[in-house]
């Protein structure tokens, strides 16, 4: 039961978090949310038997803002398709590069982070990429946190959850 996860989706269904099934069922209990779609298996209590459920729906609507992609690594190779974003090369042991190093004022921002390869990453230094002669296959940019962006993960394992996840097929 404690690594059991449930896909929270607002009034309107549009996904809004997951969480873990201790706090659905206070949900559900409280009158909060109902079920949408259940997961294997039944919940027992020494009087009662309940649904496990998978997806819950809550009753009234949230308003928050939009969410955005973290800006970390593991994102940062994921916008960038695992790919070295100089020489094109897929790998698994990709770095981080500043397009334009900190030390010439670069920031840490999603416009001035790539993947590069060891030996792109190496050979560019410190440098700017014209400097280095090296040119970008893609500019950087902010990807947009979609549902399918940010639930991807979890599509594989929990099939049920893909009805509710507008764009699940192009994610990942």
């Amino acid at each position: 039961m404690a690594d059991s996860v449930v896909l929270v989706l607002n009034q309107n269904y549009e996904p809004l978090n997951v969480c873990n099934l201790r706090r659905a069922l206070v949900l559900l209990s409280r009158g909060k949310a109902e079920i949408i779609e259940q997961g294997p298996g039944v919940l027992r209590s020494p009087s009662q038997v309940f649904p496990r459920p998978s997806v819950i729906r809550l009753v009234n609507l949230i308003k928050r803002p939009r969410p955005k992609a973290r800006l970390c690594r593991k994102e940062i190779f994921r916008r960038d398709n695992y790919t070295c974003q100089y020489c094109g090369a897929r790998a698994k042991d990709l770095t981080l590069d500043h397009v334009v190093p900190r030390h010439k004022g670069g920031r840490h921002t999603w416009e001035n982070l790539v993947s590069a390869c060891r030996a792109c990453n190496h050979r560019k230094g410190g440098k700017t990429p014209e400097q280095a002669r090296m040119h970008l296959r893609r500019q950087p940019f902010e990807p947009r946190a979609s549902s399918a962006y940010l639930f991807h993960h979890y599509l594989d394992h929990y099939v049920e959850w893909q009805k509710f996840i507008p764009g699940w097929e192009q994610a990942g």
